[in-house]
């Protein structure tokens, strides 16, 4: 038996060539997608193991000895499906920039402090109800050098696998009022204002902890009218 793969139903993610980003024009596909059908096998494997993902990894402040430094925040939302159908048993990746805006490798030789108790990655599964949770820090902005005096504005990056590893979707999260979402390519990649606003999580109070974190929720849309951008090539 073979299948083709879903596909996108929407028009909300961004073209795989954007000139203002400029690393798009190196790394995308020159000629027409070839769809090649998939096998049940690999429709439905390799699968993760629910028990490899630990119950403690959600919370990105409790990895280390002492607890990083900057502006401890709750991150929550639901992954659902076009008709508001949570879908459970989510694998959610996130990784994000600390404090100061500098990721944990060696390519980012960004002049800022590292933190010794903050790695900046975390994992958790979705709930009944498609609901998943972070405990993290609020990352910092950082210049990435794409044009002149170009920062990339506050983000967390956003990794989702179903059933199998070949249904990978990646997206970033930004926070409301950014004063650099004018001038970020990738985020104006996303060529539809109400498009863009899907990928900026909402403040929520009732989330906030009292003299602890403050809350934000994202939910996550998987595809269709109401779906979340993301960064995988989605050209028909």
């Amino acid at each position: 038996m073979t299948l083709i793969y879903p596909r996108s139903s929407t028009t909300v993610h961004p073209a795989s060539d954007y000139a203002p980003y400029r690393s798009t024009a190196k790394r995308h596909p020159q000629k027409p997608l070839v769809v090649i059908p998939h096998t049940m096998s690999e429709l439905t494997g390799p699968l993760y193991g629910h028990d490899v993902v630990r119950s403690t990894e959600f919370d990105l402040t409790a990895q280390h000895k002492g607890e990083p430094i900057g502006e401890r925040i709750i991150v929550t939302g639901r992954v659902l499906d076009e008709d508001g159908r949570p879908q459970p048993g989510t694998l959610v990746e996130i990784w994000q920039a600390n404090a100061c805006g500098r990721y944990v490798h060696v390519v980012d030789q960004h002049p800022a402090p590292l933190d010794p108790n903050f790695t900046g990655a975390g994992r958790a599964v979705t709930d009944a109800d498609g609901r998943y949770r972070f405990i993290t820090i609020k990352p910092g902005a950082y210049p990435w050098g794409n044009h002149p005096n170009a920062w990339r504005p506050n983000h967390i990056h956003f990794s989702l696998f179903g059933s199998s590893f070949l249904s990978r979707i990646v997206t970033q999260m930004y926070f409301p009022g950014d004063p650099l979402f004018p001038y970020d390519p990738i985020f104006q990649s996303v060529t539809d204002a109400r498009d863009r606003e899907r990928m900026i999580a909402r403040f929520d109070l009732d989330v906030t902890k009292p003299d602890w974190a403050l809350g934000y929720q994202f939910d996550i849309v998987l595809r269709g009218r109401n779906a979340t951008p993301t960064e995988e090539p989605h050209d028909d």
